[in-house]
């Protein structure tokens, strides 16, 4: 069976992963979904100095101490820039590394640059959620009182990048179509014959809209 190591995206934490975990699990996969620092259950660290590399500290640190190899690093929006990291750290540890809807960062670019905005204060508020994101208002209302403010430093620090990710063997991107979001970072993947490239109708949080089909989609990275 697979080890997936799950990046999530921003704003966000483990919870809005476990449908597709208890997928996951019940047909005999390991599955590690570690809420980045400040967010989630640890949002009460989020006024702490966190950075993007305090994030990518928080997973490379999960596969370490839990002994990890082979693993399917997922990352899932924001997740992308964190990801792009751990590679850079933890290759060896890496079999398959598996973008959905998310960014693919170029050296010394932050998610900042990405959003065209400054960014200031200490953390930066959880933007609203857009009419009929999710299917019910339920489900809108459960987003809307988990998500959490995002500590800033994730946001501004820049990555410095090898390419390390290119050198992993097995790459997937997964792209939402329900939304007009990451088809300009999908379409030059499509040619690429070390790429695989699938496609989810659904908006941008595929892991709660869709969680049986990208279970289905990750089984096969």
């Amino acid at each position: 069976m697979t080890t997936f190591v799950v990046v999530h995206g921003a704003w966000t934490g483990a919870w809005g992963w476990d449908r597709v975990a208890k997928r996951l699990r019940a047909a005999g996969h390991d599955v590690y979904v570690p809420t980045l620092s400040g967010l989630g259950e640890r949002s009460h660290l989020a006024l702490l100095p966190i950075t993007l590399s305090t994030h990518i500290d928080d997973i490379v640190n999960e596969m370490i101490w839990h002994e990890l190899t082979d693993v399917v690093l997922v990352a899932h929006s924001y997740g992308g820039f964190v990801a792009t990291g751990v590679a850079e750290r933890a290759l060896e540890r890496i079999a398959a590394i598996v973008y959905l809807d998310a960014f693919i960062p170029e050296d010394g670019q932050s998610f900042e640059d990405i959003m065209g905005e400054k960014l200031t204060g200490p953390v930066v508020p959880v933007p609203e959620i857009g009419d009929g994101e999710y299917a019910t208002k339920a489900e809108t209302d459960r987003v809307a009182a988990l998500a959490t403010p995002q500590p800033t430093g994730t946001f501004t620090e820049r990555l410095t990048l090898t390419g390390a990710y290119l050198k992993i063997a097995r790459k997937s991107f997964i792209l939402a179509t329900g939304w007009d979001g990451f088809g300009s970072v999908a379409a030059p993947l499509r040619d690429d014959p070390a790429w695989s490239v699938h496609e989810l109708p659904c908006g941008h949080d595929v892991p709660l809209l869709m969680p049986d089909e990208l279970a289905d989609l990750l089984e096969r990275a």
